[in-house]
């Protein structure tokens, strides 16, 4: 590693820094679509409800139940996906991905019967299985540890991107329902499914899987960036040496990530499906109307991440305590959403978006810094996929429970006792003091938050 630090050159950072920026440029605003697109298919099915409830005879249950089992399906695919998206390359991977997704929501809008609605969501999981860990691990073949957490950050503010067209889209669809003599409900799945399909066609022309695969960069470039993501593989593959793969699959530091993305899943999911109902105890405002009330939740988290994007870069040693904060604070949302006027519950939804997006902004950066290279792309989709599986655990009992109590109020209840307890964890616990950065990384802290 000495060796190579020598052989680096003078205008190294330099060229790091223009290489991450066209990249940044380039590749990072077709992820941030596809990725928007990805948070509307599988929010819509929270907008079309009561009309699934009319036409195919789901009840909140069942409606539950479906919303979950997407996740069954994700969870299982997950890792299996993300390792052959490291064998085929992201370009062809993540366009497959969407592409099929795609396919799989056009076909939700034939749905008749509960059975039907389970096979497809199920199916959904499946299809989308690997994609945002797959985005991830994308970024560990292309962004330095001294960039990843604005990457990150992008990506998240896309997919709180989402609901800022999601609701106002959705809504806007189901007008046109008895156009051609379909539901709005079906042309919410055919427009939007049809739409990925072509996005993700287009994306196929536009991602790059690797450095050297990029025409866009110099030769220079490529070789300083190659450099600079050799010596940081080579660093967290230190610990790979006495531990081996297997050894860091099961690694309780790893496991402590997949029950915290399980945690924050929980919460996160939870108001995707829900917080449309919950605005509409607000009377007056139709279907469209409604839509612009969802979106206004998640522009407050879009600014968020955009003000902290930049902090963590900068503060890498103190996310998990930024972490017991931003959950905290989606825990204080969820309570006061059950207190007060609906006026009220809308304010609060938007303390909880805000903490639900800002965790996440905190805590992907940490495994993807820690994780050796040996096992980067199965342990991001293995915390991924666990986390998930919060997403199968929260809509299922928040609909069960909503059937037998008439209220979503004690699921509420149910997310605030586990956030609060979860980030009250973080701050009060005692984590060792991570490795001290070399002078490079540093160095590409310092001059990267300029």
């Amino acid at each position: 590693m000495a060796q190579q630090l020598h052989e680096l050159t003078a205008d190294h950072e330099a060229l790091i820094a223009s290489a991450v920026g066209k990249f940044f440029r380039r590749i990072i605003p077709m992820l941030a679509l596809m990725l928007i697109v990805n948070q509307i298919d599988r929010a819509n099915i929270g907008f079309v409800k009561a009309e699934l409830q009319t036409d195919a005879g789901i009840s909140a249950a069942a409606f539950g139940l479906g919303a979950g089992l997407f996740f069954i399906g994700y969870a299982l695919f997950e890792v299996p996906s993300n390792m052959m998206l490291k064998k085929f390359g992201a370009r062809v991977w993540l366009t497959r991905i969407m592409i099929t997704w795609g396919a799989v929501v056009v076909l939700t809008g034939f749905v008749s019967t509960p059975l039907h609605f389970y096979l497809l969501r199920f199916l959904l999981g499946v299809a989308e299985a690997g994609f945002f860990p797959g985005v991830l691990f994308y970024f560990r073949q292309w962004v330095p540890n001294a960039w990843r957490g604005r990457a990150t950050a992008m990506v998240l503010s896309a997919t709180a991107s989402a609901f800022l067209f999601s609701g106002p889209l959705t809504g806007a669809i189901l007008m046109m329902h008895d156009v051609g003599g379909l539901a709005g409900w079906k042309w919410v799945m055919f427009m939007e499914g049809g739409g990925s399909i072509v996005i993700g066609l287009l994306a196929a022309l536009v991602l790059v899987s690797k450095p050297e695969g990029a025409k866009w960069l110099s030769d220079a470039e490529k070789q300083a960036l190659a450099q600079q993501l050799a010596l940081e593989d080579a660093a967290r593959d230190e610990h790979a040496i006495t531990h081996g793969r297997w050894g860091l699959i099961t690694d309780r530091s790893l496991l402590s990530y997949c029950l915290l993305f399980f945690t924050m899943t929980m919460t996160g999911y939870t108001l995707v499906f829900w917080l449309p109902q919950i605005i509409q105890r607000i009377q007056g405002y139709n279907s469209f109307e409604t839509g612009l009330l969802t979106a206004v939740p998640w522009l407050c988290a879009i600014i968020a991440l955009f003000l902290l994007g930049k902090v963590t870069d900068r503060y890498r040693d103190k996310l998990d305590k930024g972490l017991g904060i931003a959950m905290l604070l989606a825990a204080c949302g969820t309570f006061m959403a059950t207190l007060g006027t609906p006026w009220f519950g809308f304010v609060a939804m938007i303390v909880a978006c805000i903490g639900s997006k800002v965790s996440a902004a905190f805590f992907w950066p940490m495994p993807q810094s820690e994780l050796p290279a040996v096992i980067a792309a199965p342990g991001i989709a293995m915390i991924n996929s666990i986390g998930n599986l919060g997403g199968f655990f929260a809509p299922t009992v928040f609909g069960y429970l909503e059937m037998h109590t008439g209220s979503t109020t004690g699921g509420l209840y149910a997310l605030t006792s586990v956030s609060a307890a979860t980030g009250l964890w973080l701050l009060l616990r005692s984590k060792p003091v991570p490795p001290s950065l070399g002078y490079k990384e540093r160095h590409h802290v310092r001059q990267s938050s300029h």
